[in-house]
């Protein structure tokens, strides 16, 4: 599906909601809602939404490990090994 016909004024999404969210769950591609011409929404169906939501979840997780390394917070390998065989994680 073209961009072009991925963007719909917000007219077209109030006479046409069914159909709307029919196509967004079959293409699986947002679609852009314009108000006087200017973008004001997107809309996704819910599996796309839920996806980009784990993605961003795992880009924090692995940010926030980037700043643990950087910060110093770290344990050589065989250390980290051994805590888990004496059963003294933190």
């Amino acid at each position: 599906m073209k961009l072009s016909d991925r963007i719909k004024p917000i007219s077209y999404l109030k006479a046409n909601a069914a159909e709307v969210i029919g196509k967004l769950a079959e293409h699986q591609q947002p679609m852009i809602i314009t108000v006087n011409g200017e973008a004001k929404a997107v809309l996704q169906d819910i599996d796309s939404y839920e996806e980009m939501q784990e993605a961003i979840a795992l880009m924090r997780i692995i940010q926030i490990g980037q700043q643990e390394i950087r910060e110093g917070k770290v344990v050589p390998l065989d250390e980290a090994f051994q805590r888990i065989h004496d059963g003294s994680v933190d």
